[in-house]
């Protein structure tokens, strides 16, 4: 098992509960646990048009999926909860969005996927919740915890 940690953020329709039903789904994936999760904060949109804020948590969970058999299934869960991919406008409204954040240690670099996310270390609404619940866990390619990089970002 490979302790991972989901982004979840949501700005259409009612954002807090497609949280819920996304962490309750990932609840559901085959050989995964969630661990536990981060407060629901309401945070400004970072680029892309302007748009509602969005509500986001992290989620911590324990797997045997691979990560890119997980990142499947999270979008998947993507899918089901009302996100069209691909998103008409870059960084814009959606009714729920999963990111893979970190997959234990490991820095996949990869066409359709990267881990740790390429821009987590520059996002408040990733780095706030994440410290919250994983302030120890040391960022694979910067080699720093998270709770300094949360410190540290505007």
């Amino acid at each position: 098992m490979v302790d991972a940690y989901i982004g979840i953020g949501s700005n259409l329709g009612n954002r807090r509960q497609l949280i819920q039903d996304a962490v309750k789904r990932l609840g559901r994936l085959p050989q995964t646990t969630v661990i536990k999760t981060s407060q629901v904060k309401e945070y400004l949109p970072v680029g892309g048009p302007p748009q509602n804020n969005y509500f986001n948590t992290v989620a911590a969970i324990s797997t045997s999926l691979t990560p890119q058999e997980l990142m499947k299934q999270l979008q998947s869960i993507e899918k089901q909860l009302g996100r069209i991919r691909p998103d008409a406008v870059r960084w814009g409204p959606r009714t729920i969005d999963l990111d893979l954040l970190l997959y234990g240690g490991q820095v996949i670099d990869e066409t359709d996927l990267q881990v740790p996310h390429p821009r987590m270390h520059e996002r408040k609404f990733v780095l706030e919740p994440l410290s919250e619940i994983a302030p120890d866990v040391i960022h694979p390619t910067l080699k720093r915890p998270i709770n300094s990089l949360a410190s540290q970002c505007s």
